[in-house]
């Protein structure tokens, strides 16, 4: 819910109690939510008449929006083992061991970790 955590909750909810009062607080919430309902149907409602307007183009708008979407998740590690190893997130092998030429996968023990080398 807006990138806040429970403690930050606590925090906006202890605020409003200071500053509204426990008398009117309950009041400050329940407006609180019945407007950003209103935002949401009002974004919904544009959203329907932009597609019903646009019809098929509304998607070649909405690909870059989706684009930039993908971009706020992306993960730089996880792109350079994709383009280094392709895609072969354990090129070494959970064992240590470098992995055949063939592509094939050596059977390794689960999850056994290697001997210590004083």
């Amino acid at each position: 819910m807006f990138g806040l955590s429970w403690m930050h909750l606590l925090v906006l909810l202890a605020a409003g109690l200071f500053v509204l009062g426990p008398e009117r607080l309950p009041e400050a919430a329940a407006w609180l939510g019945r407007s950003a309902r209103q935002v949401r149907q009002f974004a919904r409602t544009a959203q329907r008449q932009l597609e019903d307007e646009l019809g098929p183009e509304f998607e070649e708008y909405r690909r870059p929006w989706e684009d930039l979407r993908r971009l706020r998740d992306f993960d730089p590690r996880h792109a350079i083992v994709q383009h280094l190893f392709d895609g072969d997130p354990d090129p070494l092998g959970s064992n240590g061991t470098a992995a055949p030429s063939d592509g094939r996968r050596t059977p390794s023990p689960a999850r056994e970790r290697p001997p210590l080398d004083p």
